[in-house]
């Protein structure tokens, strides 16, 4: 029987390979760890991030009182046409959408009330996938500031900007004959929130150094503003709820449609 000494010297060269080999991973065993863990977490991220928006399925309609949001409400819904009144309360209701995933969100109808519209915009923006901004485009000339006020509110809620919810400014009443198109009522949308966010910036901040809590800057500092400058995509249609023959008629909301079916 061989000497106890001997047997460990002849088993040491052993000991020591296997020391090594755990001590130092092979190089290529470690870039294929590196590699799986590394679409691990890319995967965990996309379903995270997939499951915050599946959340979401509502679409917000918003607008000033008399934009029409309501009988657009009205005609998604059930493609028909009813008289409608102010409201003082929300309105909700289901909508399947044209596409091919057979997808559905929920339509909320918001009050227009200028007392109301922000109240109930902080209700239900946690939930929101989208928002329909609604513009009377026959009296937008004479509303354009209220317009663009209302608009700045939605457009600078830290909630909407962080979610960079799409907003689709649709252009109602196309169908009268005074009606202002997308382009100029974008024009002059544009040119307005760039006066308020100049004579916001200059009005006094707050003690924590903030103009208003849950705002934030509108647009690239020092350039004038457009809405090619926000986190969202925004986009303007030309629609109109009523339709050129009221309830004889259908109505003209073929884009908003669309719209809806890429989104939902």
């Amino acid at each position: 029987m061989a000497p106890e000494g001997d047997q460990r010297s002849g088993l040491q060269p052993y000991l020591d390979s296997l020391r090594q080999e755990l001590q130092v991973p092979d190089s290529t065993l470690l870039s294929v760890l590196l590699a799986l863990l590394a679409v691990a977490l890319t995967l965990l991220v996309w379903k995270l991030i997939r499951g915050r928006k599946s959340s979401r399925r509502t679409v917000l309609l918003v607008g000033l009182c008399d934009s029409g949001k309501t009988l657009l409400f009205v005609r998604l819904l059930t493609g028909t046409y009813r008289n409608t009144q102010t409201s003082i309360t929300d309105s909700s209701a289901v909508y399947r959408v044209s596409n091919d995933k057979g997808s559905s969100v929920t339509l909320i109808d918001l009050p227009g009330h200028e007392s109301l519209r922000l109240q109930f915009l902080e209700k239900f923006k946690a939930t929101a996938r989208a928002i329909v901004f609604v513009v009377d485009s026959v009296a937008f000339q004479r509303e354009v500031k209220d317009v663009a006020e209302f608009l700045y509110q939605v457009l600078t809620d830290c909630s909407v900007l962080k979610n960079a919810l799409p907003l689709l400014i649709a252009c109602n009443k196309q169908d009268i004959t005074m009606a202002k198109s997308a382009k100029l009522i974008q024009q002059q949308l544009e040119k307005e929130l760039n006066t308020l966010r100049v004579t916001r910036s200059a009005a006094p901040s707050t003690l924590d150094g903030s103009t208003s809590s849950g705002t934030a800057q509108l647009g690239k500092k020092g350039k004038e503003f457009d809405f090619s400058q926000l986190p969202m995509k925004v986009e303007l249609v030309e629609c109109s709820a009523r339709g050129s023959k009221a309830e004889e008629g259908s109505a003209d909301i073929e884009d908003l449609e669309k719209w809806l079916a890429r989104i939902a």
